[in-house]
Formats: structure tokens, C-alpha cells, sequence
């Protein structure tokens, strides 16, 4: 009975929610999309003629607004790269690469690469998490190994002065992530927009400029202060 009840406030919850109304008016596939355009309109992250990729893309409303921001009218092409990563399969959009599988194999690189044709990413976005079980520490430990996972891949393709975006949560070890985003990046902030539910915990990382192996190796008193 519990379960029902809890099933039925966040039916009505949602439908009702004002980020889902906006969506299906504006023709994005989930209210998500809002979330990227206030941390966009905030930190001005995405521009044209940058090259992004987005992440654990599926169902592809974060890729719908890059790819509106990268353009105009959707099937006119756009002035940059938007290149969508997942496990998952995704309805095509206009202009976009989509690669479905894992951005850890090398067949899915290769098509990576394929793509990039020796080109360096601009912007990075992660709205990966991981499925919950429950168990806090074991769903913290699946939430950093996305977050690792994330900057691992940004080592590989950013840009020097590129930006990583990633989605966590404060409850599943929020502290030692923003620890390792301090030590990889010379910028760091937090954004909660105000598409997240007020009762959720999400909240996102914002990564700017890759530190080279120098800056990495500051001591600690004189690495840069955490920018949030």
C-alpha cells in the first residue's frame, strides 16, 4: 500500500510539474533539459563552433538543447559538433552523432575518433547516474566511479581549457568528489538549478580548465582556493 501511495504522488507530482509541462510545450524529451540551460545561461559554457559530447545522452534532451544552442531551426545543421555517447539506444536528432555502447571499448572510441577526425573536445557533459540499490555506500561508491569515469574521459579528449560538467549527488560522497574535481581542475563550481526537485540532492559539478602535471603537484596551501 506504502509503495502505491509513494508511486501515485510522484505520478502526480510529476505530471503537474511545471519543467514537464515546459518540455512537452518546447519539444524536449525530458525536463532535464532545463537543468543544462540554467547551468549554461550561468557559467556560459556551451557556444558555436564548439565540439561537445554528451555522456549517458539517452533519451537526449541535454543533446536537444546543445544542439539548439549550436544553431537554428533543427534540420538546418548547426555551426559545431555534438557527438552523444550511451548504453542505451536514442531517437535520432537532427545533426547530432549518436554512438550507442560503452565509451570505455575501443569500437565505440573508434567511432569516437572517427568523428573527431583528430579534433580536441570543447565541452563535456555527464548527466550519468548510477542505478541505486539502496545501500548508501555502495551507491556512493557507484556515483565516484561515474564521476571518475567522466574525468577520465575528459583527460583523454578536452581541450586544455575545456569544460567538464557531470551530475552528483550530496548524499553519495559528495566531498571526495568535489576533492578530485579540485585536483584536476583549476575552476570548480556547484550549481543547483532550479529544474532539480527541491527534494532531491542532485546537484552539479562544473570542471574548467585541466591542470597540467605541474599544477597538479602544488602543495596544498598553494593550490587554488575551491571557486564556489
Amino acid at each position: 500500500m506504502a509503495k502505491n501511495k509513494l508511486n501515485k504522488n510522484w505520478l502526480h507530482d510529476h505530471i503537474n510539474d511545471p519543467y514537464v509541462k515546459l518540455a512537452q510545450k518546447e519539444g524536449y524529451r525530458a525536463r532535464a533539459a532545463y537543468k543544462l540551460k540554467e547551468i549554461d545561461e550561468a557559467e556560459k559554457i556551451i557556444k558555436p563552433g564548439q565540439v561537445i559530447v554528451d555522456l549517458g545522452s539517452t533519451p537526449g534532451s541535454w543533446s536537444q538543447y546543445v544542439r539548439r544552442k549550436l544553431s537554428g531551426k533543427e534540420g538546418g545543421g548547426i555551426n559545431g559538433t555534438m557527438i552523444g555517447l550511451d548504453m542505451l539506444p536514442m531517437e535520432p536528432i537532427a545533426d547530432v552523432d549518436f554512438i550507442l555502447g560503452d565509451f570505455r571499448e575501443a569500437r565505440v572510441l573508434r567511432q569516437l575518433d572517427k568523428i573527431l577526425e583528430g579534433r580536441k573536445v570543447d565541452v563535456v557533459l555527464s548527466d550519468m547516474a548510477p542505478n541505486l540499490s539502496g545501500i548508501p555506500t555502495a551507491d556512493a561508491a557507484r556515483m565516484e566511479h561515474l564521476i571518475d569515469l567522466a574525468i577520465e574521459f575528459s583527460q583523454f579528449h578536452l581541450k586544455p581549457p575545456g569544460v567538464l560538467v557531470v551530475k552528483c549527488f550530496k548524499d553519495m560522497g559528495f566531498s571526495q568528489i568535489v576533492e578530485t574535481f579540485r585536483r584536476e581542475f583549476k575552476v570548480v563550481k556547484q550549481v543547483k538549478p532550479k529544474a532539480s526537485r527541491d527534494k532531491s540532492s542532485e546537484i552539479f559539478l562544473v570542471g574548467r580548465g585541466l591542470k597540467s602535471p605541474t599544477e597538479k603537484n602544488l602543495s596544498a596551501e598553494d593550490e587554488p582556493a575551491l571557486d564556489i
